[in-house]
């Protein structure tokens, strides 16, 4: 109940997963895991099918976990505003291969990452 309350959704402790929101479905799914205690954190495309406001709050609950619970967390994410926002370093994939690494200040000017992701010429 504890993580409940910490994550605000104590109040919907009762009601039934499928009947809460998306954005707190998700949320839901972030509290069970951190319930087992995890060493990492696996989030893969939590901000699937989010609305901008719920991505933003997605974006805090990250950083939150990330500053009170001192745990790795390994993200799979195709949302590059999220993954700028919340990560120390950066591994990006092209078709299954390592194409870039660093800090996302790294990433944001590497020219094959530009191309292959964030839409443009470097």
């Amino acid at each position: 109940m504890e993580l409940l309350k910490i994550f605000d959704l104590d109040s919907d402790a009762e009601t039934l997963a499928k009947n809460l929101a998306y954005g707190q479905q998700r949320r839901l799914e972030i509290v069970r895991a951190l319930a087992t205690e995890p060493k990492i954190l696996f989030l893969d495309e939590p901000a699937a099918g989010m609305n901008p406001q719920e991505t933003a709050e997605l974006t805090e609950l990250i950083r939150r976990i990330k500053d009170e619970f001192k745990i790795s967390i390994m993200l799979i994410e195709h949302d590059m505003n999220l993954v700028m926002e919340v990560t120390e370093r950066i591994y990006v994939l092209e078709y299954g291969r390592l194409i870039a690494q660093g800090t996302p200040d790294e990433i944001k000017t590497n020219k094959r990452v530009i191309e292959a992701y964030l839409g443009g010429e470097a």
